[in-house]
């Protein structure tokens, strides 16, 4: 089933989690006897969550200069050991070993792992750099994980919702650091079915830490719904992530509907997520805005900003 939590793991979902080729762990086993899979009765190979977390530990010390002949002479605890003392020499190291840990948390279930492995980065990084260099690779990562069934989605949410605290917990200590200052509001909203709420959680913490006043609607909203904020909030935008919805060959008349209600009245409607890419950016019309990242949407709004100052 899709929603099974999966215990065993083949060789094939190794390969998606480590980025290692099936064929390089089969020498490895052979060679130097890094893991001991059991076998189907069909001689199938299958290989448990401790099996994942050794295999993504060796990744990682080959990945700084340790040749794989060495490191197989080490036993499964010396292995994570020796990731533990090289993670703390270099803030590079421990990045690329964050996402392995992050990882091994979200195959496992494992929140304890996740937030030690957070508060290890956080001593030297910003909450912000930690959600650009970790966390979207982390994120991209998983998507793929996904669509291969790798993972299912009891794992997507379990991490996705401790990521959601992080921004949650993160926005409100920008909110009370960082007053609204500037003298233009961004109101945040996902369309009807659209769920996926980390891009535009995220997108809050962005534009609350660079001083805009934000009205966080969330989830699938009805864009009639949004008719109110424009007769109460001057020099008002919003901004929106199109994930799975609407569906491409519905936008053209997603944009017709925003301008109905707000063509008028001249408002910028920003969007970002996967489905932009099935855009037309030549038909759009003048007031909707494709971002390929949220950082070019940061660096669009700051350039207005300062333009119209």
């Amino acid at each position: 089933m899709k929603n099974a939590v999966k215990t065993k793991f083949s060789i094939k979902d190794l390969e998606s989690l480590s980025g290692i080729k099936a064929h390089t762990i089969r020498i490895w086993e052979k060679r130097y006897g890094l893991l001991e899979p059991q076998r189907t009765s069909t001689n199938i190979r299958t290989y448990a969550l401790s099996d994942l977390q050794k295999l993504l530990n060796v990744v990682f010390l080959t990945e700084n200069k340790f040749k794989i002949s060495k490191i197989a002479k080490h036993s499964t605890k010396e292995i994570a050991a020796l990731v533990a003392e090289l993670v703390t020499e270099t803030s590079a190291a421990n990045e690329n070993h964050a996402i392995n840990s992050f990882k091994i948390a979200m195959m496992n279930f494992d929140q304890n792992l996740f937030h030690k492995t957070y508060n290890a980065l956080n001593e030297d990084k910003p909450f912000v750099t930690i959600f650009y260099e970790t966390f979207i690779p982390l994120l991209q990562e998983i998507g793929l994980l996904w669509q291969t069934d790798t993972i299912n989605p009891s794992h997507e949410h379990f991490i996705f919702n401790l990521i959601k605290q992080k921004i949650l917990i993160n926005i409100e200590k920008t909110q009370i650091n960082v007053p609204p200052l500037k003298d233009k509001t961004f109101a945040l909203f996902l369309p009807e079915n659209e769920i996926h709420e980390l891009g535009l959680l995220f997108l809050n913490y962005e534009l609350v830490a660079n001083g805009y006043k934000v009205i966080y609607l969330g989830q699938s909203i009805m864009l009639s719904n949004l008719k109110y904020l424009s007769s109460n909030h001057p020099n008002l935008s919003f901004a929106t992530y199109f994930t799975v919805q609407p569906l491409a060959e519905d936008i053209p008349a997603y944009f017709d509907e925003f301008n109905e209600l707000f063509g008028n009245q001249k408002l910028d409607l920003y969007v970002l997520g996967a489905m932009t890419s099935k855009i037309d950016e030549l038909s759009l019309p003048k007031n909707v805005h494709i971002m390929m990242s949220i950082r070019e949407f940061v660096n669009v709004i700051k350039n207005k900003s300062a333009t119209y100052a």
